[in-house]
C-alpha cells in the first residue's frame, strides 16, 4: 500500500491541509522518511516518531523531551494515514501539542479522503486507459479471439450490441479539457465514451432501439451545453451510421468524414445525409489545394470578396437579398461579381462557373475549419 502515498501526492495534500492551520506540517511514508513538508529542509530525513506510529496504528504525542530521545523528531503530533484496514503513511503537526491536538483529527480526516480520491481517480484513468486500447483493436482487428472477448468481460464492454459512432471535435484555446463521462447523460448502460487523441471524443452507442434523428440530436444538443458552459470550448458531432458491432470500424470511418464536413456554425453532421460534402471530403488534399489555387487564389486576401460570394450563394444567387444581408447598395454588389470575375475568370452568373466557385468555396471551408 506504500504507493499509495507517493511524494508529489504529498506535497499536494500539505498544501491542501495548510490552508486550514499555519503549523509545520510533515508527512512521512511508512518506513518513517519524510517526504513532504512545510520545511522543505526537513525533506528525505527518518522521523522516529514517524516509524513508532506506523507500528502502533494510533497516534502519537511528541514533547521537548522526546525531541531529545527521538530520531528527526519536533514536538507536535503523529497520526496515522489509514487507506481501509491499511496505514499508509502519517502525517504530523509540529507546534505545542495541546494547542494543534484541536486540529489532528481534522486533518487526518482531509489526509485519507485526499488520498481515496487520487486513488480512485487514478483507477479510473487506468480503466479509461483500457478502454481505449480496447477500442482501438475492435476498430482494426479482422478477427475476435478468445482473448479479446475476455478483455471485453473484464471490461464490461458489450459486443454483440448494434453500435453507432458518434465523433466529437472539442476545439479549446488551451489543452485537452479532462472531460470525464459524468458530463454526460448517457442513455443506455452499454454506451461508451472514451477519449481520441488531443482533441476528439468518441461516443459508442448502443443502437439496439434505433434513436429518432431528431431525438439524438435533441439529446447531443444537451450535451453540447453543457460541457460547452461547464469547460469554455466549443464542439462538434460527426455521426456514423448504426452497424453490427463486428463493423464498428464503417461507422467509425463514417462518423469521421460526417465530422470533417462540418463548416461554418454547423455543429453537427450525419453521415446518411451528406452528398457533395461526400465527394469534397474523399478527394485528396493535394487535389484540393491545387484546385483551390486553379480557382480561388486571387480572392484569398479579399476577405470582403470571400464573403461577398459565401452570401451570393447562401442566398441562391439572389442579388437584392444578397445585397440587403451584406448592408451594400445592389451597384456595389455588382461592382464585387465583376472584380470576382475578373481575378477567378470565372463568371458567378453562368451555372458551370457557378458550380466551380461554389466548391472551390466549400473546399477553403474546410481548410479554415
Amino acid at each position: 500500500m506504500v504507493s499509495l502515498l507517493q511524494a508529489n501526492l504529498a506535497k499536494k495534500i500539505i498544501q491542501e491541509v495548510r490552508k486550514l492551520i499555519n503549523e509545520e506540517i510533515v508527512i512521512m511514508d511508512t518506513n518513517g522518511y519524510i517526504i513532504a513538508s512545510t520545511n522543505k529542509k526537513r525533506i528525505g530525513f527518518f522521523h522516529e516518531g514517524a516509524f513508532l506510529t506506523v507500528h502502533k496504528k494510533d497516534r502519537l504525542i511528541i514533547t521537548k523531551e522526546d525531541e531529545t530521545q527521538l530520531k528527526g523528531v519536533k514536538a507536535g503530533i503523529n497520526l496515522p494515514i489509514f487507506f481501509g484496514q491499511n496505514v499508509v503513511g502519517v502525517i504530523g503537526i509540529t507546534g505545542n501539542p495541546e494547542k494543534v491536538f484541536p486540529y489532528a483529527e481534522l486533518l487526518r480526516k482531509m489526509t485519507e479522503l485526499l488520498i481515496q480520491e487520487n486513488f480512485y481517480k487514478e483507477e479510473m484513468n487506468r480503466q479509461n486507459r483500457a478502454i481505449e486500447a480496447f477500442i482501438f483493436d475492435w476498430l482494426e482487428l479482422r478477427e475476435w479471439d478468445s482473448s479479446f472477448h475476455n478483455r471485453a468481460d473484464l471490461l464490461g464492454i458489450n459486443l454483440t450490441v448494434p453500435r453507432q459512432v458518434i465523433m466529437v471535435k472539442v476545439k479549446t484555446q488551451t489543452n485537452m479539457i479532462n472531460f470525464t463521462p459524468k458530463w454526460l447523460t448517457i442513455e443506455k448502460k452499454n454506451d461508451l465514451f472514451i477519449h481520441w487523441g488531443n482533441d476528439r471524443l468518441l461516443l459508442l452507442l448502443d443502437a439496439t432501439a434505433n434513436m429518432d434523428k431528431n431525438k439524438l440530436k435533441k439529446n447531443l444538443y444537451d450535451w453540447k451545453i453543457k460541457l460547452e458552459q461547464n469547460t469554455n470550448c466549443l464542439l462538434t458531432f460527426g455521426i456514423g451510421q448504426i452497424v453490427q458491432p463486428e463493423e464498428l470500424k464503417k461507422s467509425f470511418l463514417k462518423a469521421e468524414r460526417a465530422l470533417h464536413s462540418i463548416t461554418g456554425d454547423q455543429w453537427v453532421a450525419f453521415d446518411d445525409e451528406l452528398t457533395l460534402e461526400m465527394i469534397i471530403e474523399d478527394v485528396r488534399r493535394e487535389t484540393k489545394k491545387e484546385f483551390i489555387q486553379r480557382t480561388i487564389a486571387p480572392l484569398l486576401h479579399d476577405s470582403e470578396l470571400l464573403h461577398t460570394l459565401r452570401t451570393l450563394f447562401e442566398y441562391n444567387q439572389s442579388l437584392k437579398e444578397t445585397a440587403e444581408q451584406l448592408h451594400i447598395h445592389i451597384n456595389t454588389l455588382h461592382y464585387r461579381i465583376k472584380k470576382i470575375e475578373e481575378l477567378t475568370k470565372l463568371n458567378p452568373k453562368m451555372l458551370k462557373d457557378q458550380t466551380i466557385l461554389y466548391l472551390s468555396i466549400q473546399i477553403l471551408d474546410q481548410y479554415t475549419n
